[in-house]
């Protein structure tokens, strides 16, 4: 295992941490655009459960890589399905955001 793995498998889980608890937390800058795109409000706290999942799956992917492995695709899949939902929604000046946390975890996919 190297040093840069675990260096950008760590921001990665600290990036859907930090996804996840501003979904708990009910973050304004957060929820304002989930209920601009048409996510339903139930969905909201199940969508952080899916972060925090994956953020904790890919810091127990250091010592068992298959949890980790599994853990990077589900998070891969989350952030390409909120693409697809700023898509829909239009509000393509948005599609960065979802980017910026997918691209630490495709790194460390990548590193595995």
């Amino acid at each position: 295992m190297s040093t840069s793995y675990v260096i950008v498998t760590l921001v990665a889980a600290a990036l859907a941490g930090f996804s996840a608890a501003s979904v708990f937390l009910r973050a304004k800058w957060v929820v304002e655009p989930l209920a601009d795109y048409g996510v339903p409000r139930a969905w909201w706290v199940w969508l952080g459960v899916a972060k925090a999942a994956g953020a904790a799956g890919l810091v127990v992917g250091l010592f068992v890589p298959v949890i980790g492995v599994a853990a990077g695709i589900g998070l891969v899949l989350y952030f390409a399905g909120a693409v697809v939902t700023v898509v829909r929604a239009r509000s393509y000046a948005h599609i960065p955001f979802p980017l910026v946390y997918v691209a630490p975890v495709v790194a460390s996919l990548a590193l595995v």
